[in-house]
């Protein structure tokens, strides 16, 4: 018995964005990771930095009857670049190409009719809701937390 869509969206949203050729050296990650300086250029799904908490949902019955549930969810994202010079402006750049390219893996094509879908995992979902982190600690470093958004039905 399914008791929720999460699983299924999280594990399609990274399979769309390994596969997209933009992301090709991208390290799209399913959870947090170690800081590691020779990874300029990450997404991380179902985490950003401060916070313990991946995704977010609620549930209701979709109608009187009780045979349908109505699911909506968000999954936490953060997107990073980071390099060892000083230079806020090329990783902030650089930080927005990445949330672009999950914009677009989240937009319907003629090529990819179920993308919002995430390949008939959920309802739709999109792109919501962002935060940008910036600090020159260890170089420049532009991250942006983000919320990919979905409604299911269970």
């Amino acid at each position: 018995m399914q008791t929720s869509r999460v699983p299924a969206a999280v594990d399609a949203l990274l399979l769309i964005l390994r596969a997209r050729p933009a992301l090709e050296e991208v390290a799209v990650v399913d959870r947090p990771t170690a800081v590691n300086l020779t990874q300029r250029r990450r997404i991380h799904i179902g985490w950003s930095p401060g916070t313990e908490q991946a995704i977010e949902l609620e549930q209701s019955f979709a109608s009187a009857g009780a045979r349908t549930r109505d699911e909506a969810f968000s999954i936490n994202c953060y997107a990073e670049s980071r390099g060892g010079d000083k230079e806020m402006a090329f990783r902030r750049s650089d930080a927005f190409d990445l949330i672009g390219e999950v914009e677009q893996a989240l937009r319907a094509t003629d090529a990819e009719p179920t993308a919002p879908t995430l390949t008939g995992a959920v309802l739709w979902s999109e792109l919501t809701t962002g935060n940008v982190l910036q600090s020159a600690s260890e170089g420049a470093v532009v991250g942006v937390e983000f919320a990919v958004s979905c409604r299911a039905r269970i």
